[in-house]
């Protein structure tokens, strides 16, 4: 089963680099990697989704998923007040998905002008190494289905100073 992570970010390009380190760990068999997506939201406020780098077959089904989630972060203050089908046919999707919608209050909130927010499906990984190439890379974790310790772990690496070599 994959495990979910889901980092925020201040800056608008930390979770896109975040994202290439995890691609290069791939690539080198130290994680393998189910999905991944960025979003972005510029100083304009404008919203762009970066996709993993999978083919657009593999992908088909769960965009409608990613743009439902990323959608819902953005409409959060209209959905909490939206009584209408639509409303509830959007907080029904996420929440058969796992996603509460506590969880979508901290993801609008934190998601601010020039922030990025990274999502990761994981299947598998080398812990140790993967944590030393995420050494110091910042971001807060929002959500995520690791063990607590896990969790706790990969949160004290992205604060960590970053490594020096």
């Amino acid at each position: 089963m994959s495990k979910l992570v889901v980092i925020a970010y201040d800056d608008q390009f930390r979770a896109e680099e975040v994202r290439m380190t995890l691609r290069k760990l791939q690539q080198d068999h130290l994680i393998d990697i189910e999905e991944a997506l960025v979003a972005v939201k510029d100083e304009q406020g404008e919203i762009s989704l970066l996709h993993s780098y999978k083919p657009a077959v593999e992908l088909t089904p769960r965009r409608g998923f990613w743009h439902t989630l990323v959608g819902a972060i953005v409409m959060n203050p209209v959905l909490g007040m939206a009584t209408d089908a639509r409303g509830g046919a959007i907080r029904g999707a996420l929440a058969s998905a796992g996603v509460d919608e506590d969880f979508l209050k901290d993801l609008a909130s934190t998601f601010q002008d020039g922030s990025s927010l990274l999502f990761v499906l994981v299947r598998h990984a080398e812990p140790d190494k993967v944590l030393i190439a995420l050494r110091g890379t910042g971001g807060k974790i929002l959500d995520t289905t690791l063990s607590h310790e896990a969790e706790a772990t990969l949160q004290a690496v992205l604060d960590a100073a970053p490594a020096t070599g």
